[in-house]
């Protein structure tokens, strides 16, 4: 039995018309053409729909107890293709994402932007450690994951991972600091200066692939913090000096005008690379395609801006 919804859909024209003439002209087919989709349906059912004479036509008793049935399929289908319509043009949707420490710092302002372009899209942030970014992606209790490269090459293979941004290394330092009035300023510098760092991962990629003597200092940093904002405060109260990130403008902004001042570290220069991560095996839905696509045109745009305008080099 093969019931399409053509044929549902001229038993219920041909019933509340009682006429085939007149559903033929409500469906702009042929009259022969609904009477070929009724006697089809009638035939896979093996039951008459409709008692016919030379000068009526009305409904069976069996095809009155299943007009409402036939109604009611329709409808439920209707419910279906507007439901996919609203998701497909995003009047609808939601997104789930997870956020490792960084990336959780500055994602809500770029989710405020995307809610402007679309505000029947809700998107819901799960902020957690790095190291269980990928556990929540792979077990599918969020979209995306966007957070640094740690556990990139432990990923499973279904795990996807695309580029993002990334972010040189940078020391922070009060403005009347020796280093201050450097032009450029190494990781060789740093060494006998006391240190500010946040402890954890953060730690482990600031000293990958330095010299044995400054991976140690930096190492074995005379304060660590779990906050940035710790770690500029007390930079700005004189126990040090700090290493950070520039990963957001209100950052950059409250070093400028706190009187510190944030330069790229260099030789060599250290990048810290952001990453959105995905299942590769499941489809997304239209509106984290869209969240995805605004993400990465975001910071796209952000970064670039941000290095044309020379805002690292605070002086």
């Amino acid at each position: 039995m093969n019931i399409s919804i053509r044929q549902l859909n001229a038993f219920i024209k041909v019933a509340d018309n009682g006429s085939f003439t007149r559903a033929s002209e409500q469906m702009y087919l042929t009259q022969s053409a609904v009477s070929g989709l009724i006697k089809e349906l009638e035939t896979g059912l093996g039951i008459v729909l409709f008692d016919r004479t030379t000068r009526q036509l009305s409904l069976s008793a069996v095809g009155r107890h299943l007009l409402p049935q036939a109604r009611r399929i329709l409808n439920e289908m209707q419910l279906f293709e507007n439901e996919a319509s609203s998701l497909t043009s995003l009047a609808q949707g939601q997104v789930r994402l997870a956020v490792s420490q960084f990336a959780a710092s500055s994602l809500p302002a770029v989710i405020a932007q995307f809610a402007k372009q679309h505000p029947n899209i809700s998107v819901s942030l799960l902020d957690c450690s790095a190291e269980n970014l990928l556990k929540h992606v792979q077990d599918i209790e969020v979209d995306l994951g966007v957070g640094t490269e740690l556990g990139v090459f432990e990923a499973e293979d279904d795990i996807g991972a695309d580029l993002l941004y990334q972010l040189p290394f940078c020391v922070v330092m009060p403005d009347s600091h020796v280093l201050a009035e450097q032009n450029e300023i190494t990781w060789q510098d740093l060494l006998d200066i006391p240190l500010i760092t946040l402890q954890g991962p953060f730690l482990e990629q600031v000293t990958a692939e330095l010299d044995d003597s400054i991976s140690a200092h930096v190492q074995q940093a005379r304060y660590k913090v779990n906050f940035m904002s710790t770690a500029l405060e007390m930079t700005r109260q004189g126990f040090g000096i700090t290493l950070c990130l520039p990963y957001m403008p209100e950052v950059i902004d409250w070093v400028s005008a706190n009187g510190l001042q944030m330069r790229p570290l260099t030789q060599p220069v250290k990048m810290r690379q952001f990453f959105i991560y995905q299942r590769a095996s499941r489809a997304l839905s239209p509106a984290t395609v869209a969240f995805k696509q605004f993400l990465q045109t975001y910071f796209a745009t952000h970064y670039n801006d941000l290095h044309q305008s020379d805002t690292l080099a605070l002086k």
